[in-house]
């Protein structure tokens, strides 16, 4: 058979786009952060992960173009050779510091971070547990590891015990859990996770790519619950709160160099490019010399869950700006979502194995930067497709 055969029976995407149905790969002409552009018609960006609203700001813009000035475009080269540059290592200092470790790493990608990270620190005679709503990077590094893989069902800490119980007590542990999980925007129990950990002599790593910037005053989900010290391994990416791409793990320095020298993903990739680099550090002082996008970023979400609240809008656990539509069907989901699109709002829609089946969502997001007409535009559009599609 032609390996390819696949490939050219390959009709959903086809009879998608046919039906006008395809949510995915849209080509925006320009991204203004609370507004896009897209075949000259504006429409208001409920569906990013800028929850800071940073890509915009003049400073994290002139940073960029400042670094490309002085540094060029890229590295060319893997940071294990010739592309490591100051620059990178002023950053991960400063994440450091920022996220209460001893030392960071910094990956060109949050992907990255997550394979290579879990992979090198997990053996083939290891265990690595998971939460069931982990990030596709942390089950994906999980596999790469070669070690057993375990699961426990979301945020359920009963379960998880009885997991950890069940293993035996000889080989190396890791348990990842998101800090704020993607798609329905609801917590990890750390106060109930760590102590389970102690208990039974697991190590913690806590994917932070959504709760950096916007939980712990910025610091994320450890910080929020103040158990920093508690988590062994703090991860997030660049490419939410920080405005860039790329990403980064923090922890022990001795580990963070085992990391360091072990981590394929790592080694055998081009380094960061300069003005990627130049445009989280004038992210990362942003967060730290203005609070209150923290604090209005908090006020939006809440104004937002109250709105979808008293329309009747099924929005899951969500304590955060990641706010999900909970709708249960794959078409009615793909076609409230085009509704939606027409009248000028953007969301993400998912379905399985995003989410899990009868979970199918509309993803919303929402920006320390959205203003409150746009908000109250967003909700008005709700209101009116939910009720033409019967939903509320």
């Amino acid at each position: 058979m032609d390996l390819f055969t696949k490939a050219f029976e390959y009709e959903t995407v086809k009879q998608a786009k046919a039906s006008g149905t395809y949510p995915y790969f849209i080509p925006l002409d320009r991204n203004e952060g609370t507004e896009v552009v897209y075949q000259d018609r504006r429409i208001i960006m409920c569906g990013s992960n800028n929850y800071l609203g940073l890509t915009t700001h003049p400073k994290v813009r002139e940073a960029a173009i400042e670094a490309i000035r002085k540094y060029g475009t890229s590295c060319t080269g893997s940071r294990f050779l010739n592309g490591n540059m100051t620059i990178i290592e002023e950053l991960e200092e400063k994440l450091a510091k920022w996220v209460g470790k001893e030392a960071a790493l910094v990956f060109s990608t949050g992907m990255q971070v997550n394979l290579g990270t879990i992979s090198s620190i997990v053996g083939k005679h290891d265990i690595v547990i998971l939460d069931k709503e982990d990030h596709a990077s942390i089950v994906d590094g999980a596999f790469l590891s070669g070690g057993k893989i375990e699961r426990f069902r979301h945020n359920d800490i009963p379960h998880l015990e009885r997991v950890l119980q069940s293993l035996p007590e000889e080989p190396g542990k890791l348990l990842v859990v998101d800090g704020l999980f993607s798609m329905e925007g609801d917590i990890a129990k750390l106060p109930d996770i760590i102590p389970l950990c102690k208990k039974y002599n697991v190590r913690l790593m806590v994917d932070d790519a959504h709760g950096m910037g916007v939980l712990g005053g910025g610091r994320g989900t450890a910080a929020h619950f103040g158990m920093t010290d508690d988590v062994d391994l703090i991860m997030s990416t660049f490419s939410k709160s920080f405005a860039s791409i790329g990403g980064f793990i923090s922890g022990d320095f001795d580990v963070i160099e085992y990391i360091q020298h072990n981590a394929r993903s790592l080694i055998f990739s081009a380094s960061i490019p300069p003005a990627n680099t130049a445009t989280v550090l004038a992210a990362l002082e942003i967060m730290q010399n203005e609070p209150e996008r923290v604090e209005q970023l908090t006020k939006n979400a809440e104004f937002m869950l109250e709105g979808f609240s008293q329309l009747g809008f099924d929005t899951g656990h969500s304590v955060s700006p990641i706010i999900p539509i909970i709708i249960g069907d794959d078409a009615l989901t793909f076609k409230v979502w085009r509704d939606l699109f027409e009248n000028g709002v953007f969301v993400n829609p998912v379905i399985a194995p995003a989410t899990a089946p009868g979970r199918q969502l509309l993803r919303t997001s929402y920006m320390a930067t959205h203003t409150e007409p746009q908000l109250v535009k967003v909700l008005e559009v709700f209101e009116k497709v939910g009720k033409e599609n019967g939903l509320i």
